[in-house]
């Protein structure tokens, strides 16, 4: 049996062993509670067990006062807005993002539009944890509407936004191909790419929830996008996860340009047309921080988890942020983030460069990043982090989100797992070789460690 993952991001598992009908309503009914009632956006990705965590999260909601506003399969950002457009009290994304099809989740939001604080989330597993709930005489019950507009405001607002040449991307009539792996995606992306006087060409784009491949945008991933940009000769492609917050992109010749890489596009494109402020997280590349120092712009680093990103921003008022897995967030539209938004940058910044994704690729800061882990059962990770801490002291070190040390050329990050008996080491350097050796390095020293 898997284990529940409970984490700020929300709660995850496998339908018919964690995540079971009980374990949904008790966070249903906690979330209740924590709301004090009022209105609550709904949405849900793909999954074939979509409909039957919808039924009981409704079901919950309105047994404890709580009126639902449901919209049906949208893109996970999509209710982020939403809650802002009815000025709910709160919302419930239903995915498990880019986890494989058996599993399912839910992502909590708060009235702002953003997923619930560190702090917040917690209030909301301690009221889970002591088995509350406030059902009400059936006179209070919740009632439920239903609103199938809500992806047509999201690509509304994408359209609108400020950066963009609409008539200008419009001329060019990009050919473009796309992978939404049968997720959430599968009408937005095609839609704004069509809005956009792209030629579209859609795979897997039935949101079935019967993922056509393994659903993370991982290079390894992205084969059968490759096979169809060669074929039809499309500019790039874009493929996203099953809930649309993240964006990959594959070049003109069938080549993915990385997940880093969406973000330092769009920043690129943000900054060279204002001055602003910009917060990535602890483990992004480099890419985008030499941007911002290149147009002599502001750039903070967060703690990861898409939460503490947006926080940030809203602290320092960033015109833009995000995370390197494909997460674009740009403020103008929500504080989320935002494949769509992605989408419609990238674009921007095609018409802009005026040359093919390929070189536009290799015109931003170029870097290689390796992601690796190392089993610690029965070792405390904390321990581990400290001692890595005290020896590498004399170097540019970061303890905000378990250690990371900064060289000169490249940097490796090192956090523990919440979830799993395990250390996460990222690294990122000039070049692969230099970034696995990297990587490799840090990876024997978390073992030596572990032996004493």
């Amino acid at each position: 049996m898997s284990r529940l993952m409970v984490s700020v991001s929300g709660i995850r598992g496998e339908i018919g062993s964690t995540l079971s009908p009980e374990t949904i309503h008790d966070f249903i009914a906690a979330f209740s509670v924590f709301l004090k009632g009022g209105k609550v956006v709904v949405g849900r990705d793909s999954r074939v067990s979509g409909p039957f965590v919808t039924h009981i999260v409704k079901g919950v909601l309105m047994a404890n006062g709580c009126d639902v506003i449901d919209i049906g399969i949208v893109p996970t950002p999509t209710v982020q807005m939403e809650v802002e457009h009815y000025k709910a009290a709160g919302g419930i994304a239903i995915t498990a993002s880019h986890n494989p099809l058996q599993w399912n989740g839910l992502k909590f939001i708060d009235s702002d539009g953003r997923f619930l604080s560190p702090a917040r989330a917690e209030e909301v597993f301690k009221l889970r944890d002591n088995k509350r709930s406030n059902p009400v005489e059936w006179d209070k019950l919740g009632k439920e509407v239903q609103d199938d507009q809500a992806v047509m405001r999201h690509i509304d607002a994408v359209l609108n936004i400020s950066y963009l040449d609409i008539e200008g991307i419009r001329k060019e009539n990009f050919k473009v191909a796309v992978d939404t792996v049968n997720g959430a995606g599968g009408e937005i992306i095609p839609a704004l790419l069509e809005k956009l006087g792209c030629e579209v060409i859609a795979i897997n784009k039935e949101m079935t929830g019967e993922f056509a491949h393994t659903p993370e945008p991982l290079p390894e991933n992205l084969k059968q996008l490759g096979d169809v940009i060669r074929k039809t000769g499309a500019d790039f492609g874009f493929a996203v996860d099953p809930d649309v917050d993240r964006c990959a992109i594959v070049d003109n010749k069938g080549n993915p340009i990385g997940e880093e890489y969406t973000l330092p596009i769009a920043v690129k494109l943000v900054f060279s047309k204002k001055m602003g402020r910009i917060v990535i997280n602890m483990s992004t590349s480099r890419a985008s921080e030499d941007i911002a120092k290149y147009y002599n712009c502001m750039f903070i680093r967060s703690k990861v988890g898409e939460i503490n990103v947006a926080d940030k921003m809203k602290e320092i008022d960033a015109v833009i942020g995000g995370e390197g897995n494909g997460g674009v967030i740009l403020p103008e539209v929500h504080t989320g983030r935002d494949a769509p938004v992605a989408v419609a940058l990238t674009l921007q910044a095609m018409l802009e460069f005026g040359g093919t994704m390929e070189e536009l690729k290799n015109s931003l800061p170029q870097y290689s990043m390796v992601k690796n882990k190392v089993n610690i059962e029965g070792i405390d990770p904390d321990l581990i982090l400290e001692k890595l801490a005290e020896k590498y002291k004399n170097e540019e070190i970061d303890l905000l989100d378990g250690v990371k040390i900064d060289f000169e050329q490249s940097w490796v990050h090192l956090r523990k797992s919440n979830t799993e008996p395990i250390l996460r080491i990222i690294s990122e350097a000039p070049n692969e070789k230099e970034a696995n050796e990297l990587a490799d390095r840090f990876g024997r020293e978390v073992q030596e460690i572990s032996r004493k």
